[in-house]
């Protein structure tokens, strides 16, 4: 896989890491709330190799989520064709990560195999609903599935709707068959800058209601017009009018936090004014600042030091 994709998923797990539990929530039918805590364990671990240096190996995610019971997750995201060596893989990873937070007592070795997804960006007809673990050892064999999401198969709608917002970075990948044509055809690009402007809107009032905060927002804004640059290289009008549309709001999104912070050294001048004067109570003052009375109280706080 590039890696572009895979820094992207790395970093919107890793810098927004409460993104990743409605998908959690989708892949495994789980009911977390978003409150859980999330902890994250190191991503290399080495396999050990027999008359041989020991052989690194990076997974995507390896954490763990602290609900009722703890649950331990490996998510790995994939662009390439399935060809069985994915499957190998995973299990390599799994079960390295196993013995990593394996327990030793009294000679008993007790490993736990994590939850283990993958999120496919790009959909195949060779592409599986699902992977299937098939251990045969001398006590019994064990059989378990590794489900797969395929990114493809979501509309935007079903990407708001349940708060897969982390998808929206590789949300292009279901354009991707059709850039040859966005390229050449000037009103069918315009519908492809449509629909991201509807991402952008949809993203400035989640932020509004406070569902996300302007970081998580910045960040899957720049994410995504990273994907977009990456899958669209050939494509140049593709990249000049979705990517750098994306570039454009970034720009936007820091102006708005700079006249934010204008707006509120003003507002905090004016209340130290009127503190000053002594005049008004601290909730008419709250009022008059368009400051809410806890700010006023700390300003007022910081006046008699």
């Amino acid at each position: 896989m590039g890696n572009i994709y895979d820094g992207t998923f790395r970093t919107i797990l890793n810098d927004c890491r409460k993104l990743i539990i409605p998908v959690i929530n989708e892949i495994f039918g789980e009911t977390y709330t978003g409150e859980e805590e999330i902890r994250f364990f190191p991503n290399e671990h080495f396999l050990d190799q027999q008359d041989q240096a020991d052989k690194e190996r990076i997974t995507d995610t390896n954490f763990t989520v602290f609900g009722k019971i703890p649950k331990k997750y490996h998510v790995e995201c994939e662009s390439s064709l399935p060809d069985g060596k994915i499957t190998v893989r995973l299990f390599e990873y799994d079960a390295q990560i196993a013995l990593d937070e394996g327990e030793v007592t009294a000679e008993t070795l007790t490993v736990t195999f994590p939850n283990t997804a993958v999120l496919y960006l790009r959909t195949y007809k060779k592409t599986p609903d699902k992977m299937k673990y098939v251990i045969v050892t001398p006590g019994g064999t064990v059989r378990y599935d590794v489900p797969i999401m395929k990114i493809q198969t979501y509309s935007l709608d079903d990407i708001f709707r349940k708060g897969l917002l982390m998808l929206i970075p590789f949300y292009i990948f279901s354009h991707e068959n059709r850039f040859p044509e966005y390229n050449k055809n000037e009103q069918r690009l315009a519908e492809l800058r449509a629909e991201y402007q509807k991402i952008l809107d949809r993203l400035d009032e989640l932020e509004q209601q406070e569902v996300i905060g302007a970081f998580d927002k910045r960040t899957i804004i720049e994410l995504s017009g990273d994907v977009i640059h990456e899958i669209a290289q050939k494509y140049e009008n593709v990249q000049k009018g979705v990517g750098d549309m994306m570039g454009g709001a970034l720009i936007e999104t820091e102006a708005r936090k700079i006249l934010n912070q204008g707006i509120d050294i003003t507002k905090k001048k004016t209340a130290i004014k009127l503190l000053k004067m002594g005049k008004l109570t601290i909730e008419e003052i709250a009022e008059c600042s368009e400051l809410n009375v806890a700010e006023v109280e700390q300003l007022a706080g910081l006046q008699t030091v």
